[in-house]
């Protein structure tokens, strides 16, 4: 199978660019996403973080 698709890439002008592009894109947006987690202020954190612990459904049963 990687005969196949080594053969057929070898043919294309170029196309040794791509991986190196692809990598880049990876470690540019990993090394942003760190940076982001580091600098991000803790009272954000702290609000996303509570967010699946508000209850903001209204209760509509008059069983009270």
């Amino acid at each position: 199978m990687f005969k196949f698709v080594k053969g057929n890439l070898e043919q294309i002008d170029g196309v040794e660019i791509y991986p190196i592009i692809s990598l880049l894109i990876f470690f540019i947006f990993f090394a942003g996403l760190f940076l982001w987690v580091f600098t991000a202020k803790k009272s954000h954190i702290e609000t996303v973080s509570n967010i699946p612990l508000q209850d903001d459904t209204i209760n509509t049963n008059n069983d009270d």
